[in-house]
Order: structure tokens, then C-alpha cells, then sequence
């Protein structure tokens, strides 16, 4: 009975003119496209300089300033309040303040302040490009205390490891996100609209008078999106390679082994949503509030730990947020199923219940 139910649904899925073209077209509009807009990277930060001593050491700090990939120089005045304003209408990000006694402190040796001051509203952009100019303006004192033969104040010599990802690459910490976020709509969304859209059709009523039992009809309807998410999260290798040069640190066979068992829990939560919705149009509606919230509670984009402690506990119920740390254990450190056990029998825990409540909540009626 149970193949031929199988048989039906992937009849059912080929038939759809839509579908087989959403399945493999979504995958690589999101891997091609979102890797690069959705970054977090700071480049081209607008600064305005003000140049109070006009001399040949502030232009060197100025021209490697503007040699690094991080700043576009909008504006070099010796007018604060220009500067000021330039940044109160939006034309500057950061504002660079060199004294006008810059150069004589330097040459005599002594330390020299500069005022960096930050346009803060998008708080993310003013930090870190406040950051990147402190990191140059630090590099750049370094290297005239090397051409004069002085000693580094703090008397300690400061050595960065860039562990998992050297090059600092906001890529490769999104790339396997990317992939949790076209499994979960792929696979969540897609059975949420199967039983319904069998109720509005009216084609679930020859179901209900089948002998057909509870377990053989949603595994029918589970085994598919199964299969579906091997194949959705096959292409996504495919082209993080091919794209990115980005390949896993650690076992391909763990991977799988996370998408098989994730893929049954929202294809099971996306079948109990089904259960319970009467048309397409709700239950869209209520997979699209849970999707977001997955989203949002995983770290697929903020840290779990950031987070205020009652937020942390809802998102200890959110199965995304382990089958992300999966994989970006497995990608970018190389983890062993050793390492992931807690994650994979959080995902083992909620497969189970989750399928046993798809098969409790749908209502057979003959």
C-alpha cells in the first residue's frame, strides 16, 4: 500500500508544472545571490578627515587610510564643523580629527591624540568601521615608531589567530546558514500546502475511505520532502564549491546525516500545520510566523548567547538552532558526530515527537 502511495505523491509533484522548477531554482537563487549581499563585512565607510595639520605625516596616514578596502574619503577640511555637518546629512559615516601639533608630537616622539567620532545609528557599521580605523591608525603609528628606532610603549608584542575562518570571511559563516534557510522553507513550507491543498480539492476524501492507515499516509506524504531535501542540500554542496571554493572541514556523511533528520522534523511539523489548517491561504499564514521565528530564535544571524536568558529558552525549542550548529561545526571546524551528539539528539528528540503528533493529528474520516 505504502508504494503505492509514494507512487501517487510523486506523480502528484511531477505533474505540478511549478514545484520541480521551485526545487532546484530556489537553491540557486539563494546560494548565488544571498551570499553576497547578506554579509555583515564593512566596506567603503564613508570618512571625512579633518586635517588640522596639513603636513606630509598626516597625508601618509590619510593615503593609507584610503588604500585600505574599508574607507571611501568623502571630504579632507580643516573645518570640524563641516565635518560635523557633512555627517548630520548623511555624507559621512566616521569623522577623522588630526591635531594640529600631529606631526612635531610624532617626530619628538611623544604621543599624539586623534579624535575619531562615529555616526552610531546603524550601530553594526559604526563600530566596526570605527575599529577598522583604529586598526590602521594603530599599524600606521607602528611603523614610524620602526623607522625612527623607538620601542612600543606597552612594552608587549600583540600576536592574532583567526581560528575556523583565517580570513575573516563573513561568507563562510553565512554559506551553511544559507543552506538551514532553503532546507527550512523548502521542506517546511512544501508539506504544509500537501494535505491541505488535498482538502480544497477534495481528493482527500477518496484517502479517508481507503483502508489506508494513519502511519502508511503521512509517510507517504514525509518520504518525499525526504528525498527532496538530500537532493535540494546536494546542489547547495555543489555550488558552495564550484562558487565559493568552500568545502566542509569535517565529513560530508555527518551532514546527511543532520538533513535526514531534519528534514523529517519540518516536513512533520510542516504536515501538522496541514493537518490542522482548512485552506492553502492559513495555513501559509501560520508556517510563515513559525519560519520566521525559527529564523530569528536559531543564531542564524545573532548569537543564541547574545540573547536575554527567557529568549534563550524558547530558542532551546527550535530545532533550527541545532541543526545550525551542525553545520557550521561540521563546515568550519571539522566536528565528528562525537562532537555534535547533544545537537543531533535534540533533532532525534523533536523528529520523534513531531511525527508522532503528524500521525495523531490527522482525522481520518471515512
Amino acid at each position: 500500500m505504502l508504494r503505492f502511495l509514494l507512487e501517487k505523491e510523486f506523480k502528484q509533484f511531477a505533474r505540478n508544472s511549478f514545484l520541480p522548477k521551485l526545487v532546484i531554482m530556489f537553491p540557486i537563487m539563494i546560494m548565488v545571490v544571498l551570499p553576497w549581499v547578506a554579509t555583515m563585512d564593512i566596506s567603503g565607510v564613508s570618512l571625512s578627515v579633518v586635517d588640522k595639520d596639513n603636513s606630509s605625516l598626516s597625508k601618509r596616514l590619510i593615503r593609507k587610510i584610503e588604500a585600505s578596502k574599508y574607507f571611501s574619503i568623502c571630504n579632507i577640511s580643516s573645518s570640524h564643523t563641516k565635518a560635523i555637518n557633512d555627517m548630520e546629512y548623511g555624507k559621512s559615516d566616521i569623522i577623522l580629527e588630526l591635531p594640529n601639533d600631529f606631526s612635531n608630537k610624532i617626530n619628538r616622539g611623544e604621543s599624539v591624540q586623534v579624535l575619531v567620532l562615529a555616526n552610531s545609528v546603524n550601530g553594526t557599521k559604526g563600530s566596526l568601521g570605527s575599529n577598522y580605523l583604529s586598526s590602521i591608525i594603530s599599524g600606521f603609528a607602528s611603523e614610524l615608531a620602526a623607522e625612527n628606532g623607538y620601542t612600543n610603549s606597552s612594552g608587549a608584542n600583540l600576536s592574532v589567530y583567526n581560528l575556523y575562518n583565517p580570513t575573516l570571511n563573513y561568507r563562510q559563516f553565512m554559506i551553511p546558514s544559507f543552506m538551514v534557510i532553503i532546507i527550512l522553507m523548502l521542506c517546511g513550507f512544501l508539506p504544509a500546502l500537501n494535505i491541505v491543498s488535498e482538502k480544497e480539492k477534495g481528493t482527500i476524501e477518496q484517502i479517508n475511505v481507503t483502508p489506508v492507515g494513519k502511519f502508511q499516509f503521512i509517510m507517504a506524504k514525509l518520504i518525499p520532502y525526504w528525498i527532496i531535501g538530500f537532493v535540494v542540500v546536494s546542489i547547495c554542496f555543489l555550488l558552495s564549491w564550484i562558487i565559493y571554493g568552500f568545502i566542509p572541514l569535517g565529513s560530508f556523511v555527518v551532514i546527511y546525516a543532520a538533513v535526514a533528520v531534519f528534514v523529517l522534523v519540518m516536513s512533520s511539523f510542516g504536515l501538522i500545520v496541514s493537518n490542522y489548517s482548512q485552506t492553502m491561504q492559513q495555513s501559509m499564514m501560520v508556517m510563515f510566523f513559525f519560519v520566521l521565528v525559527f529564523n530569528l530564535m536559531s543564531g542564524l544571524f545573532t548569537p543564541v548567547r547574545s540573547m536575554p536568558d527567557w529568549a534563550q529558552w524558547i530558542a532551546a525549542l527550535s530545532p533550527p538552532r541545532y541543526f545550525v550548529d551542525i553545520m557550521r561545526g561540521v563546515y568550519q571546524k571539522g566536528c565528528s558526530f562525537a562532537d555534535l551528539w547533544t545537537q543531533f539528539a535534540w533533532l532525534l528528540a523533536f523528529a520523534v515527537v513531531l511525527g508522532a503528533f503528524a500521525i495523531f493529528s490527522y482525522r481520518k474520516r471515512a
